[in-house]
């Protein structure tokens, strides 16, 4: 038995379909099949559920000291730590940062504890920026990411930082075949389809607004609010591909993938908007190849420790936040704000006094945290944004798995057959070809309602996700679980803003993103997408916001 009760049949079924858990366990009666093969060591990692839900559930403790700062940026995550680079770089050093987890960075976090690399524990890339994006330029420059910029002014990236070839491939029945378009197989229809596909997206990648703004740009926030434009958000992307008469099942699969990759949500429930930001938002013009991918073996948690390394002496870890009080302050003045905590490891809770708050945590929160929101009435927009739940794994291998038929080992490797994304290898940017590495495995729970899909994450345990990520990963590696030595699982309940249809230009991402009083909101998910652009982006426009208000002088990154 597995998963809180559930047979390990009935785990395979519900994670991975009921044909491949018959095939996995036996079709025989009489508990045939159901004694479960040896699983690896390993543990659930990652949030603090136990604290969260205590916060939730009216955890609201008073405080036995206080402190006081003149901004207070609450979460850890890209955001905040945006929020406090971009603070710093204006010169302005009166802040504080809090985060609950033990580690900064949220859904980009990484990890290096069992593994002969760091291996992400979220996003893992960065497509490399365009030179309008002039603040992700400097932050990669910084970095010492970009070795200066080409005869249009375009930052070139520094090799070592590129995505290694080979870049993707899909495995098919037996076989790898490069790339995620599947081409084995594919009909003269499959190809045309193809071809009209992509012409829709040229299309719309040379589309330009009267005040000459792209339909899909990165940052969202530069992106064409044209009714053109915002009419996609009223349909699926489903729809949207059966209008033009789209049904090749290679090309859904491949557009499906990509929602799914991005959004955690099908081709039917994802607006078309955000369909075609997936492809198009990624392109310099018709025609042209999509953005190079910039990656190291720890994916974006390279990105997250370059920031909190910059505002490390402001960052406090292990502080949860439990209240925040914008009106009737004692104190505080007529414009503050009080920010009470609590330690994760316990102790007495602490307050901080403020002129102003960025709150970079997600706009669901707000209901809890908040008190003006919570005592006074929940705006109607909060309601709006929903949030999808994924299980990432990690698998400690102690040697390459057996390399199987076809396109030869990848860093994104995709099985076309299973509900999951597949895995990205973390020793494959440093060019180590054999010997140990670490496999990170994702996977979305794409349940049209997100409250059943959180449901069913929580539902199993480690060893029922462990034995998930093995079982489907046997289907191209049938060695894999006797190599893993170790599986680690991160379970994430909110792990990223949904895009489903109307969302995206209903107006609750406007009216989330105005500053209630002296707080102000910074978070992917005022995007409606969550990228690490999107992140960064809010986490510079709120302290922005917050410099101006606070009377410094300034030149925005932003233009």
């Amino acid at each position: 038995m597995t998963g809180r009760g559930m047979t390990r049949r009935e785990v395979l079924a519900a994670f991975l379909g009921a044909p491949f858990a018959l095939a996995a366990c036996g079709t025989r009666g009489g508990g045939g099949g159901e004694t479960a093969p040896p699983l690896p060591e390993g543990e659930v990692v990652g949030a603090d559920d136990r604290l969260g839900h205590l916060l939730r559930d009216g955890l609201r403790p008073e405080p036995q000291t206080w402190e006081r700062t003149g901004v207070c940026i609450v979460g850890g995550g890209v955001a905040g730590l945006a929020a406090g680079w971009r603070l710093l770089r204006a010169g302005f050093e009166d802040f504080v940062l809090l985060e609950l987890e033990a580690e900064p960075g949220g859904t980009a976090r990484s990890g290096e504890r069992h593994g002969v690399v760091p291996y992400p524990w979220g996003a893992h890339y960065l497509p490399a920026p365009q030179k309008e994006n002039r603040a992700l330029v400097t932050l990669l420059d910084e970095m010492g990411v970009l070795e200066g910029a080409d005869e249009a002014g375009e930052p070139v990236v520094s090799e070592q930082f590129l995505c290694r070839d080979p870049e993707e491939r899909v495995f098919y029945r037996g076989r790898w075949y490069e790339g995620l378009y599947l081409h084995a197989g594919a009909t003269e229809e499959d190809a045309r389809q193809l071809r009209l596909f992509n012409a829709e997206v040229d299309a719309w990648a040379a589309w330009r607004d009267e005040r000459g703004r792209r339909a899909f740009d990165i940052p969202v926030a530069r992106s064409s609010d044209d009714a053109e434009v915002t009419a996609l958000d009223r349909l699926s992307m489903g729809e949207w591909m059966r209008a033009r008469g789209l049904d090749s099942e290679r090309l859904r699969w491949l557009v499906d993938y990509a929602c799914r990759d991005d959004y955690g949500l099908t081709v039917e429930q994802a607006s078309a908007w955000a369909g075609l930001f997936y492809f198009a938002s990624r392109m310099k013009g018709p025609g042209a190849e999509a953005q190079s991918l910039i990656t190291w073996p720890e994916g974006n948690g390279r990105l997250v420790r370059h920031l909190h390394e910059r505002a490390s002496a402001r960052v406090r870890l292990g502080l949860a936040v439990a209240d925040v009080r914008t009106a009737g302050a004692p104190d505080a003045g007529s414009r503050g704000v009080e920010v009470v905590t609590v330690g994760r490891e316990g102790g007495g809770a602490v307050g901080f006094r403020a002129e102003r708050v960025i709150f970079a945590a997600p706009q669901f929160l707000t209901k809890y945290l908040l008190k003006p929101y919570r005592e006074g009435g929940l705006p109607a927009h909060v309601a709006e944004f929903e949030y999808g739940a994924w299980m990432v794994a990690n698998l400690f291998l102690s040697d390459r798995p057996h390399a199987g038929l076809g396109f030869p080992p990848a860093w994104d490797n995709v099985l076309y057959e299973s509900p999951s994304l597949g895995y990205v290898t973390a020793t494959h940017q440093r060019g180590f070809e054999r010997g140990p590495t670490v496999f990170t495995y994702y996977y979305p729970l794409t349940d049209a309602d997100p409250r059943a899909a959180r449901a069913r994450l929580l539902s199993a345990g480690r060893d029922a996700w462990a034995d998930v990520a093995l079982s489907d990963l046997q289907r191209a590696h049938p060695d894999v679980r006797a190599l893993t030595r170790r599986l680690d699982v991160m379970r994430w309940g909110h792990a990223m803003i949904r895009p489903r249809v109307g969302f995206q230009w209903g107006g609750a991402r406007r009216r989330a993103q105005e500053p209630f009083g002296p707080v102000h909101f910074a978070n992917t998910d005022l995007s409606g997408v969550a990228l690490f652009e999107e992140a960064f982006d809010h986490g510079l426009r709120a302290a922005e916001e917050v410099l101006s208000a606070r009377g410094v002088k300034f030149e925005s990154m932003r233009v």
